[in-house]
């Protein structure tokens, strides 16, 4: 018989003893293949394609990290990977360092083509010849194979039609553990999420809406998902599949399996099974079965190859560590941040080098005020970051970023990236509408964000709370009412909300409110002492200095009984601050201290060096802003709004107001943004413009002075309870008198002294006030 042949080609690169095929990203030497990463694998390629040719670090970047913000020292890392895939020594180097500009590949490459595929089809003529001269019972064995033949390459050649659409969802049930060892427990399930969530394709059901549609479902939250019960909440949350897998002992083996069910109808749409001879075994074939099951699923090979990273590598070796996680994880969902703690804490004590899990530790001390923890944790998670998946790589970049760095700027630029690489991932857009937007004073942007987060997570609180503490900046009260009631409507609830609800009964007025807040808040697990922080602003705010004093010492004490001695050092300096802006130099001595003592973190210091600066010890918020300067060169809050505001003060308290204006204008910007201090301890937001405000007074400029203050009047909603919403008023007044326009200078006093009725009588800004008004 006669044949035909077809062939396809593709195109590899040699040099020297190396072959790379980038079909298949593979990099042989000697024919034996050599382990690259996908994104050194992508720099390779880049060399290859420019041989002997100097290739720019900005090229370079451009080409590995098309989409994504990435540091220098990414590329520095991965060059070093390739050097050491290459056998490059000191002597003999392929990749060139062309000093401050970039690197050129020293090699002889070829281009060279080799067969991919034969397609052979024999001759109809022939065939037919063979057929004659064949006995007849042999007819149908010829033709079955020579349908075989036909069948088999119309499978191989026929597009496949997926299992899955990039539209579909999936649940990712819990594991039957058919073994006697717990630490199977819950652990596999999340080992299979982190695979899973590398992945562009899929869309998982997020476990706040898992646990919700359990309640609907008469079910404790802590269910087991497994069974009917996991392909009811498929059905329930709208997902096309649902995922479950088993773990049996075999012997002194294992078996692992994965299966995909239709939540429809019960059909089968992918399945795997694995066997291993240790349990240090099962974490690499659980990513194995993964990779198998995304294609089979219908992701391509592209995206499987480029986000695949096994999972000893993405987030522990360690199962035990791996168990710890996954129980701060699900104890968080049910308890919160405080009972999760110890949790995270054991996760990083196994191995230390757990990048996502010192990223989760110090996510939750963040939630905690606990700044400088959560700091020094991230910034573990960020020297580990090799050690995760590129999801979590953008989560802990990102982190890094607003929380260590504080570089708002290039933050913004992750999480732009981050987005585009996940588009289907509401993570990215709660950081740009609750850090990043929000820290600018971009609320109209944040709002956009906000949206995104509640279409793409209904059931995650973050999207609610944005939402409603956005339009509460932005003065829209009923919007910000109706966010709580949307959230509320889902049996969402968090801290955040009682907070926020808290404000709102402030702002309107409504004290019955304020005080049913506070009786939920006391409720909670470590409510006492974040509620006292608010209820000492208020009264602060409402000129009961004394009762703001009580109150801040009783909140300290219960900061630090529970363990939180930087949220303590928050309202210390917070409590510092308000004491200065009303007058009283002892006492706000006495909390600055007292915060110091407690913590030298950013806000403290921020938040000290104000109270000092105010008190007029220069000397000491000069150092204390020199500090904050040397420690902290790229922080937005710092450059932007925290040592323009010191040093204006300092140049106010020297005389100076035409140079506090000066000082200030770097803060213009973004001057009705939340920084930090503002979130955490409860001062700060537009202090830009209020002491631009006061230094226009003292240079004798009263209009321009009663524009800046009627800003933070206008805006409230921002400030809240914060002082200086109620100083607005009186200074207000006194840039209206001076202005000769007596009748709005009138009606601010009476704003002021409608609302220190029962001030404390001693206080001499109140005495200072009261003969003012009695002048006009």
């Amino acid at each position: 018989m006669s044949t035909s042949e077809v062939q396809i080609g593709k195109e590899l690169y040699e040099f020297g003893r190396f072959r790379a095929d980038p079909a298949r990203r593979l990099l042989l030497r000697d024919g034996d293949a050599i382990a690259l990463t996908p994104k050194a694998f992508q720099l390779l390629l880049t060399f290859l394609s420019r041989p002997n040719e100097l290739v720019t670090k900005d090229e370079l970047m451009k080409a590995v990290w098309p989409e994504t913000f990435v540091e220098e020292t990414n590329l520095s890392r991965n060059i070093f990977d390739l050097r050491k895939a290459l056998g490059e020594t000191g002597q003999n180097r392929i990749i060139i360092t062309v000093p401050g500009r970039g690197y050129r590949f020293a090699a002889d490459v070829r281009l060279i083509s080799e067969p991919d595929r034969t397609i052979v089809a024999a001759t109809r003529s022939k065939l037919q010849v063979q057929i004659s001269e064949t006995k007849p019972w042999a007819w149908i064995a010829i033709a079955l194979a020579v349908m075989l033949l036909f069948a088999t390459a119309l499978t191989h050649l026929a597009p496949r039609r997926s299992a899955l659409t990039e539209k579909d969802t999936v649940v990712v049930a819990d594991f039957s553990n058919f073994t006697s060892d717990p630490v199977f427990d819950g652990t596999l399930r999340q080992g299979l999420e982190v695979q899973l969530e590398q992945s562009p394709f899929l869309s998982l059901v997020p476990e706040p809406r898992i646990r919700r549609t359990l309640a609907m479902m008469g079910r404790p939250a802590d269910s087991k998902l497994v069974g009917e019960t996991a392909r009811e909440v498929c059905q329930r949350t709208g997902g096309t599949a649902v995922i479950d897998g088993s773990i049996s002992a075999l012997g002194t083996q294992y078996v692992l399996g994965l299966r995909a069910r239709n939540c429809s109808t019960g059909n089968v749409l992918a399945e795997e099974q694995e066997q291993l001879a240790r349990k240090e075994d099962v974490l690499n074939a659980l990513s194995q079965i993964a990779i198998k099951f995304r294609t089979r699923l219908g992701e391509s090979l592209s995206t499987v190859k480029e986000y695949s990273t096994p999972l000893a590598e993405a987030t522990t070796p360690s199962l035990e560590a791996l168990q710890a996680y996954t129980a701060g994880w699900q104890v968080h969902s049910l308890h919160g941040a405080s009972a999760a703690l110890p949790f995270f804490r054991k996760a990083t004590d196994i191995d230390p080098r757990f990048a996502m899990a010192q990223a989760s530790l110090g996510r939750i001390y963040a939630d905690l005020d606990q700044l400088g923890l959560a700091a020094d944790r991230i910034t573990r998670a960020w020297q580990f970051r090799d050690r995760a998946s590129e999801r979590e790589k953008f989560f802990i970049t990102s982190a890094y970023q607003t929380l260590v760095t504080g570089n708002l700027e290039v933050a913004q630029q992750t999480c732009e990236a981050w987005a585009r690489a996940y588009p289907r991932e509401a993570l990215a857009h709660t950081m740009l509408a609750g850090i990043i937007h929000k820290r600018a004073g971009r609320y109209e942007q944040a709002l956009v964000e906000a949206h995104k987060v509640i279409e793409l997570s209904p059931d995650f609180w973050h999207g609610y709370y944005s939402q409603g503490v956005l339009n509460i900046y932005l003065g829209n009260m009923n919007e910000g009412e109706s966010a709580l009631r949307a959230a509320a409507a889902r049996g969402l609830d968090a801290d955040e909300f009682i907070m926020l609800a808290y404000d709102i009964d402030f702002l309107k007025g409504d004290r019955a409110g304020m005080e049913r807040e506070a009786a939920r808040a006391r409720a909670r697990p470590g409510g006492d002492n974040w509620i006292s922080a608010r209820e000492s602003s208020v009264a602060a705010y409402s000129g009961h200095l004394h009762d703001a004093r009580v109150i801040t010492r009783r909140a300290l004490a219960e900061a630090q009984q529970a363990g939180q001695p930087e949220r303590a050092a928050l309202w210390a300096a917070g409590a510092a601050v308000r004491e200065s802006l009303l007058g009283d130099r002892k006492a706000a001595f006495e909390f600055a201290r007292n915060a110091l003592q407690l913590s030298h973190e950013r806000e403290v210091q921020y938040g000290s060096a104000l109270a000092f600066a105010l008190a007029g010890e220069t000397s000491r918020a000069q150092t204390l802003a020199d500090d904050l300067e040397k420690q902290f060169p790229e922080d937005s809050s710092v450059r932007f709004n925290y040592l323009p505001t010191i040093r204006a003060v300092i140049a106010l308290d020297r005389k100076a107001p035409q140079g506090a204006v000066e000082l200030l204008q770097v803060a213009a910007p973004d001057e009705l943004g939340i920084p930090l201090s503002a979130i955490s301890g409860l001062f700060g937001a537009l202090y830009p413009v209020y002491f631009r405000g006061q230094a226009y007074l003292a240079a004798n400029k009263p209009l321009e002075a009663a524009a800046e203050f009627e800003k933070i009047i206008k805006h409230q909603g921002i400030v809240v309870s914060d002082p200086i919403a109620i100083l607005a008023h009186l200074q207000l007044a006194r840039a209206y008198a001076s202005s000769g326009s007596l009748d709005n200078a009138k009606s601010e006093y009476g704003t002021f002294l409608a609302i220190w009725k029962d001030a404390d009588r001693d206080l001499s800004i109140l005495k200072q006030a009261e003969a003012e008004y009695a002048k006009l």
